[in-house]
């Protein structure tokens, strides 16, 4: 059994992707919340049905013999394509005037340090993608990190703050990325 605070268990790592993408809930959950009630919820864990890139941390979980570890995203809002997602982020953000979809929102910060909480030296790991389409959220996410330890990523290279996100197209690259990452981590 792993460690608890809070009722929840001290993270192993924690992983920093886009979106929730095709993952959801075992259980319907109540998916229509106001942003006004956004950062007065309670956070609760919720069983869920993994998708691909889920199973591409359970790799690295499985290398790391890490027991838990917590996934935290750039937005709660739920869409697999990177494309239609930053639509609706911005446009959702241009309607309501606000960012608290997103856990780096000013908002909610008692909620990510909460879920930035880890063992001692445990990383953070960041593995967003490399979209255009993202930098105003990469941006939020960047400066709420700056003062962590630990924060680590597969760097795009020649790119500021772009993270290769755990899913790349090909079965190669997938295997890639996992053995770039166990190298990454254990050096």
């Amino acid at each position: 059994m792993a460690t608890t605070t809070e009722n929840n268990p001290v993270a192993d790592a924690v992983f920093v992707m886009m979106n929730p993408g095709s993952s959801r809930p075992v259980e319907k959950t109540n998916q229509l919340i106001s942003s006004n009630q956004v950062a007065e919820m309670t956070v609760e864990l919720v069983p869920t049905v993994p998708d691909r890139t889920q199973y591409q941390v359970m790799r690295v979980m499985h290398y790391k013999h890490w027991r838990y570890v917590r996934v935290i995203n750039l937005s709660d809002l739920r869409d697999p394509q990177c494309g239609s997602f930053a639509q609706r982020y911005v446009q959702l953000e241009q309607e309501s005037g606000t960012w608290v979809h997103s856990l780096f929102s000013a908002e909610r910060s008692v909620q990510l340090k909460r879920n930035l909480s880890r063992k001692p030296g445990a990383p953070i790991i960041l593995a967003w993608g490399v979209s255009e389409g993202l930098n105003p959220l990469i941006e939020r996410a960047t400066n709420a990190l700056a003062e962590e330890q630990g924060v680590m990523g597969l760097a795009k290279p020649g790119q500021d703050n772009k993270y290769f996100h755990p899913l790349p197209p090909l079965q190669r690259q997938k295997e890639q990325w996992v053995a770039q990452m166990l190298e990454l981590l254990n050096a």
